[in-house]
């Protein structure tokens, strides 16, 4: 287990979190237009690195908000929570 540092609540046990997967997402423009291919992709596809991972979170048993996290795969290491909407905290998620 680790603590998650929630940015409204504070660090909380990870047990109250819940996994949303990858962050940044965009959903592509035209759906309709998507071969079932490249819709699939979409829909499918995620990145699965062995290191840094920019994440979404949702507080579930807290304030039951989302927000981002960049964590280390690897060593479960936090090294940045952010809102909705912010850019990852310094290159490549990390605090710098």
């Amino acid at each position: 287990m680790f603590l998650i540092q929630c940015p409204w609540c504070g660090p909380r046990d990870e047990t109250e979190f819940g996994y949303g997967g990858e962050a940044h997402i965009a959903r592509p423009a035209g759906p309709e237009t998507l071969s079932d291919a490249d819709w699939a992709d979409y829909v499918f596809m995620r990145k699965n690195p062995k290191g840094v991972h920019l994440e979404r979170w949702v507080h579930r048993h807290g304030c039951r908000r989302w927000f981002n996290m960049a964590r280390d795969t690897y060593t479960h290491q936090v090294l940045g929570v952010y809102q909705m909407g912010e850019p990852p905290p310094g290159p490549e998620g990390g605090d710098g």
